[in-house]
């Protein structure tokens, strides 16, 4: 089943998430109407904020996948935890945000330690291996959440909470669980950590935005269209992962660019946010590009390598 979802045509995945579309064409439509009522420079700068955003949140549905995909969640249940995730990370980025622009309005060298901050990420980022990484059953944070929260062993479709009765706290019998009148569900736990790990995204995200701009409108819009398209971007990087397993290196780019831009205003450089724009989606583009090309390569090989296979047990059974 997994490998037909994979099998999906790139056309098929896009036109079953058209509404990603619709929300790229409203984050369109309000670039526009910006550009009518406050003029061209707050334009511009939306889009760039808009842009970065968007292309930073791609290594964040990356880990969003690897802890669906580990804990085995149904696309059924996906959805409802993203509509609720997706909730709790436009309130916690509005707060950041507040928070960000508060302290380099007050304190003006905190944007030169965000600079850092993000040279710093993309390098990281950039470095770190490709491993499957640590199974979120046995992260702190979800150990964490199983010892502050009745909870029961077992899912129960798509739903955080059921009713506390002995079958479903399947013995254990402690004050905790005997006195609440309904018990969490894994799931639960699994919203959680989604929404605590978009809180360590949001420290690489709301400093690069902040690099754009400092008006908190265009801040906190930019970052508001570019999470409301987030739960449609992953469906279709989830069909689409293989194609875009080196765009990281672009994010990476990214981050290193505009902690650069940050930087260098020290010197009294600036780097305009239209030749910004230009920069980050070439960055993005190329990424995307490159991606496509290996990965394809890398399907014509594994194909190559199964027919050898093929050929090879039909001419053991002759």
């Amino acid at each position: 089943m997994n490998g037909d979802r994979l099998k999906k045509s790139t056309r098929h995945v896009l036109l079953e998430n058209k509404w990603l579309f619709v929300w790229i064409f409203a984050a369109l439509l309000f670039f526009i109407g910006i550009w009518v009522i406050q003029g061209k420079n707050p334009a511009i700068d939306f889009a760039a904020g808009y842009i970065i955003e968007l292309s930073l949140s791609v290594d964040n549905l990356f880990v969003f996948l690897f802890i669906f995909t580990s804990f085995h969640i149904d696309e059924k249940a996906q959805h409802r935890v993203l509509t609720y995730g997706i909730a709790g990370t436009i309130i916690l980025r509005f707060l950041f945000i507040f928070i960000g622009v508060s302290l380099v309005n007050r304190f003006e060298w905190v944007l030169y330690i965000f600079g850092g901050l993000l040279i710093f990420s993309g390098i990281r980022m950039a470095l770190e291996k490709e491993e499957e990484g640590e199974d979120p059953h046995n992260s702190r944070m979800f150990r964490f959440f199983q010892k502050i929260l009745p909870m029961t062993r077992y899912f129960a479709d798509d739903r955080f909470f059921v009713e506390n009765t002995p079958e479903n706290r399947g013995g254990k019998d402690s004050a905790m669980y005997r006195k609440v009148p309904c018990l969490a569900t894994p799931l639960l736990a699994v919203l959680l950590l989604i929404v605590f790990s978009d809180i360590i995204f949001a420290i690489d995200s709301v400093p690069a935005v902040i690099s754009i701009t400092r008006d908190l409108f265009i801040v906190c819009t930019s970052n508001l269209f570019a999470v409301l398209g987030l739960r449609q971007f992953f469906f279709v990087l989830e069909h689409m992962h293989r194609k875009f397993q080196y765009v990281k290196y672009a994010v990476s780019l990214i981050l290193i660019f505009t902690g650069i831009k940050m930087i260098i205003e020290i010197f009294g450089l600036h780097v305009d946010n239209l030749l910004s724009i230009g920069i980050i989606c070439g960055l993005l583009g190329g990424g995307i590009l490159v991606s496509v090309i290996l990965s394809s390569r890398q399907d014509e090989e594994e194909e190559k390598q199964e027919q050898r296979q093929e050929n090879a047990a039909r001419e053991d059974e002759i």
